[in-house]
């Protein structure tokens, strides 16, 4: 997935762009990094849910051939015959390296980067279990485990596709996160007139004035003015709360019913709202065949 670009600072930002493009670019985002990042998502989804169900048809036959060895449970050990060892060995195979390959994938991209992780920890368990049961088919002593090898890639694939889902649910959090900031901004000179300018072109230091029921355009301490502000879908904070001067507030919060100036402090991608919205759109797994 390509990296995030800086936030565009050009007059012109965003005039030949549809509304929702524009509010990306002021959050520290493209257009096509947020199309890029859905189309990433969506390719995941698709990955793991195709991976999932292969494997999980697979793993039936892995249950009915693999030993019983005093488990107990009903499918396992139900089928015996000569040769069902390495008919089990191949269809585990199949499932280690098509189901598992993600995790595998996963593994070194985890080393590569020195950051071992989730699929560091899957990979290695997935890993042990197989080469130690192809072993113990191909004449090494001990039991093999492959049916808790099946199981387990199923239940991380499940996983890894519910998670993949929620982060494609999360595109429609995105769209309301970046509608939340104006387009343009009351920004005061040194003499005290006002001058409205697009939001893209604010620079820490900056004073800008912030009227009853307007949003405010970027994070910022206040230098004159009481008011009460509205950051329910910032924070999840349900009532409006009271500021004053020398305290911070929140771009994209609903400012109240007092005028307000404040100094910009942050803009483009080192605010809180477009930290939000970096966790929302960054996804934390890659499938197979997706680059950073």
């Amino acid at each position: 997935m390509e990296k995030h670009r800086q936030p565009d600072h050009s007059p012109d930002h965003g005039l030949h762009h549809n509304h929702l493009a524009a509010q990306v670019r002021r959050a520290g985002f493209t257009e096509k990094d947020h199309a890029h990042s859905s189309h990433d998502h969506a390719g995941m989804v698709a990955d793991f849910r195709g991976r999932f169900w292969i494997s999980l048809v697979l793993t039936l036959p892995v249950l009915l051939l693999s030993p019983a060895g005093g488990h107990g449970f009903g499918l396992i050990g139900a089928i015996v015959f000569p040769g069902a060892r390495l008919i089990l060995l191949a269809l585990s195979s199949a499932v280690f390296f098509y189901g598992g390959w993600p995790f595998l994938t996963g593994l070194a991209g985890e080393l590569r980067q020195r950051q071992p992780g989730m699929m560091t920890l899957i990979s290695l368990a997935i890993s042990v279990a197989y080469f130690y049961s192809a072993a113990v088919v191909l004449g090494l002593h001990g039991n093999v485990l492959f049916w808790e090898l099946a199981t387990l890639i199923d239940i991380m694939l499940l996983g890894h596709w519910i998670e993949m889902k929620s982060v494609m649910g999360a595109s429609g959090a995105l769209k309301a996160l970046v509608e939340l900031l104006p387009a343009t901004a009351h920004r005061l000179a040194a003499d005290g007139k006002q001058h409205d300018i697009a939001v893209s072109e604010l620079h820490p230091g900056d004073r800008v004035l912030i009227k009853p029921g307007e949003r405010v355009p970027s994070d910022g301490l206040i230098l004159e003015g009481r008011t009460s502000l509205d950051e329910s879908m910032l924070t999840g904070e349900s009532r409006p709360v009271a500021r004053g001067p020398g305290e911070q507030v929140i771009g994209g919060s609903v400012n109240g019913e007092g005028a307000i100036t404040l100094q910009i402090a942050k803009t483009g991608k080192d605010t809180y709202l477009s930290q939000v919205i970096d966790m929302v759109t960054r996804p934390r797994h890659l499938a197979p065949g997706h680059k950073t």
